[in-house]
């Protein structure tokens, strides 16, 4: 099988319009540019609610194709805002259909440049699965993933996380009556290509609330993407004083990214655990609000050879979720350029698995996907700061 993966052109976006983009907004943010725009207050919301329809449920990329807003109206937004998506510096395939994107976020305040992160589109037979990021980068430096070796730079504003969903419904034709990209290989027969969304893409997104909390109710409106909470789900590292208030004020799915079942081990892997440690995390998530059988917690458990794969593991892992509805992910291992660990092998995994399932519970093992993009769970890496690193180095020996 060809293992080539494909690097699509993109256009530039040199001429780009330094006009704000309406696109992402909350509905909040909304009614405050209208106000700006000259909208009498009184008109406001009928206004907004129009906006709202047209980005959202239907996709628009010109006020143009506003048709029920007048034209008075949609020449004054045209002047002051744009609905600009993310730049896409560069979109990759990955043999079994799996996209990454690389895109560049505008500059805002003490930027130095325009920084970058990384979404990744994953493809069924009869669902999508959008993982999106929350931060440039990361704090946590989990010692088996490529992101944490990224320094973070900024959290992400709430309209750069919902940009990441309506870039990725363009690129696919996810919205209605778009047409399916001729590169649609391995696309959903379903009419919703994109059916979930989980925040397990690049930084921790309760180290982000706020903004990660207000970008998934416009994910979950009803009137526009109109994504169920039971198909967001939120991956944390463990941010033990967020996880009831991000239950009582987003409700959305919870995993947690758990990969040891002691402290020493976990210390290591996920160094958050030494600020909040296994029992004080799993105290949180029994007390998750609407936890039940019909909305359990996930538990990530990545499969490193030799450091947490053994049976006798399987059973501690089994013995420490005791009394919660959970569902393991088993993940195996997807290595990146200098890591020091390796993937466990097939039947250890399957013997780990066996262990989970006999004990009662659901425990799926993740199959690896875009591995050949680096677009697996774990590699997400911008690669902005290797490739200035590279000018920087050519532009030096150049000048001696």
């Amino acid at each position: 099988m060809d293992q080539t993966q494909d690097v699509l052109p993109v256009l530039s976006n040199t001429a780009r319009a330094t006009k704000p983009s309406l696109a992402g907004l909350t509905r909040s943010g909304l009614k405050t540019a209208l106000a700006a725009a000259g909208v009498p207050e009184k008109h406001i919301k009928m206004r907004s609610g129009q906006l709202w329809s047209w980005i959202y449920a239907r996709g628009v990329t010109s006020f143009d194709d506003m048709s029920d807003v007048s034209k008075d109206l949609r020449r004054a937004l045209s002047d002051l805002y744009s609905l600009d998506r993310l730049e896409i510096v560069s979109e990759q395939i990955s043999i079994d259909g799996t996209r990454k994107w690389l895109l560049r976020l505008p500059q805002r305040g003490r930027d130095a440049r325009a920084p970058e992160i990384e979404t990744v589109y994953i493809p069924e037979s009869d669902r999508g699965t959008l993982c999106i990021s929350s931060q440039v980068g990361c704090t946590l430096t989990c010692s088996f993933c490529h992101t944490g070796t990224q320094r973070l730079v900024r959290n992400l504003e709430a309209e750069e996380i919902v940009g990441q969903i309506l870039l990725a419904r363009d690129r696919i034709g996810d919205w209605p009556g778009a047409e399916v990209p001729g590169d649609g290989r391995l696309l959903p027969s379903a009419e919703r290509k994109i059916t979930n969304v989980v925040l397990m893409g690049m930084g921790e997104p309760l180290y982000n609330f706020d903004n990660v909390r207000d970008a998934m109710d416009v994910a979950s409106d009803g009137d526009g993407l109109s994504l169920s909470k039971r198909r967001i789900t939120l991956s944390t590292s463990g941010v033990v004083p967020e996880i009831p208030r991000w239950g009582e004020e987003s409700g959305t799915m919870l995993a947690i990214s758990l990969h040891a079942t002691n402290d020493a081990l976990r210390d290591e892997l996920v160094p958050l655990n030494k600020k909040y440690p296994i029992a004080q995390l799993l105290e949180a998530c029994r007390n998750y609000p609407g936890l039940s059988n019909a909305k359990r917690i996930t538990f990530e458990y990545v499969m490193l050879k030799g450091v947490n794969d053994s049976a006798a593991e399987a059973r501690a892992l089994v013995r420490l979720l005791a009394g919660i509805p959970a569902k393991i992910n088993l993940i195996p291992f997807n290595p990146w350029p200098s890591t020091r660990y390796e993937c466990s092998d097939w039947e250890t995994i399957e013997r780990f698995a066996d262990v989970v399932n006999r004990a009662g519970y659901a425990s799926p093992v993740r199959t690896p996907r875009g591995r050949d993009i680096l677009a697996a769970c774990g590699q997400l890496k911008s690669e902005s700061l290797k490739l200035r690193a590279s000018s920087a180095a050519t532009e030096s020996a150049g000048s001696d």
